[in-house]
């Protein structure tokens, strides 16, 4: 009987010793994949994955033949779930199996920019990684828009209806999901920025507060002087007085060069402000809550011309005069 109990007491101590050692080993298995984003395809499960890994001589035949030894003794381990997940530099084998068992997928990053138009953004949105592309023209960016009834006016076209933001995703996440979440945040950014409004606006709907924000964004990208900009514009619509600003003209034009000339000035396309009084038909670009935040609520001033320091900021003018003398000074001085 003595014997017995030495004999089971030495199989435990071995078995125990075994188990410890193959612990030990499987923990100490490194794993590095060569890219940083790997796919578990449908079907997939710890030992297949080790197989691919044995064929791709990422793994050793013996580390393959721990791994099966150990998923017998804890089969939960076998499981990973379907997706696309992001690596780590250094990982072993057991935390690599961990992560697909989560379920915790890579998330990848699309941001849209304030400042770009609706063309720009879509070539974004076409051009991102593992996003699936359900959804390709401006047209269709329109159509999916849910614009409240109650504001009247709607969008004549696609532009600024998208809000300038990073968005995260996961793989097969479509192009009709983002757009849409773009399209909600840009409608409750607006209806803040509507709601916070000062009530003497010359402006009738959130769609001309949109209108007038998206020039805005694209004359200053300088937030401190924003309010002032939009201080200008608003007392040119009080005036009924042109907004002549270069943006509009540009954003009409089929082919531009990047230096505007007489000529575009005097293009009558409808959104030259230099030929037609009050706001453009539509905006000319995606809008940052600053920009919307500042067409809602301008500075308080008697300013009705501005131009380009070069530095990016800008000198106010109040009449026609100064502004002439702030031209001399920045524009025509500095091609002296």
């Amino acid at each position: 009987m003595l014997k017995l109990i030495r004999l089971g007491f030495i199989v435990a101590l071995l078995l125990g010793v075994s188990y410890y050692a193959l612990v030990r080993y499987i923990q100490q298995i490194p794993l590095q994949l060569p890219d940083d984003i790997y796919t578990v395809t449908a079907g997939s499960s710890a030992a297949s994955l080790c197989r691919q890994w044995q064929q791709q001589q990422q793994l050793t035949s013996t580390n393959c033949l721990a791994l099966k030894l150990y998923l017998r003794l804890h089969p939960a381990q076998a499981v990973v779930k379907q997706g696309v997940y992001r690596l780590s530099g250094e990982q072993t084998l057991l935390q690599l199996l961990a992560l697909f068992r989560s379920g915790k997928e890579a998330q990848f990053a699309l941001t849209l920019i304030e400042g770009e138009t609706v063309q720009q953004s879509l070539k974004r949105i076409t051009q991102a990684r593992y996003l699936t592309q359900d959804l390709h023209t401006a047209e269709e960016v329109q159509a999916m828009l849910q614009w409240p009834p109650e504001w009247g006016e709607t969008p004549v076209n696609a532009e600024a209806l998208l809000y300038p933001d990073t968005y995260y995703y996961t793989a097969n996440s479509s192009a009709r999901e983002l757009v849409q979440r773009a399209q909600h945040a840009l409608l409750n950014e607006l209806a803040q920025a509507w709601e916070q409004r000062q009530g003497d606006l010359p402006l009738q709907t959130p769609y001309q507060l949109l209108i007038l924000a998206s020039i805005i964004e694209k004359e200053s990208s300088y937030p401190p002087e924003k309010t002032m900009v939009a201080s200008v514009f608003v007392n040119r619509l009080r005036k009924n007085m042109r907004l002549q600003t270069d943006p509009t003209v540009i954003y009409g034009l089929e082919n531009f060069n990047g230096n505007i000339t007489r000529t575009d000035l005097n293009n009558p396309h409808p959104y030259n402000t230099y030929r037609h009084f009050g706001l453009p038909p539509g905006p000319i670009s995606l809008v940052g809550k600053a920009s919307l935040l500042a067409a809602a609520q301008p500075a308080e001033t008697d300013l009705y011309y501005f131009v380009s320091k070069g530095d990016g900021t800008h000198q106010f003018s109040s009449t026609l005069e100064q502004h002439n003398s702030a031209v001399k000074k920045y524009i025509l001085g500095s091609k002296l």
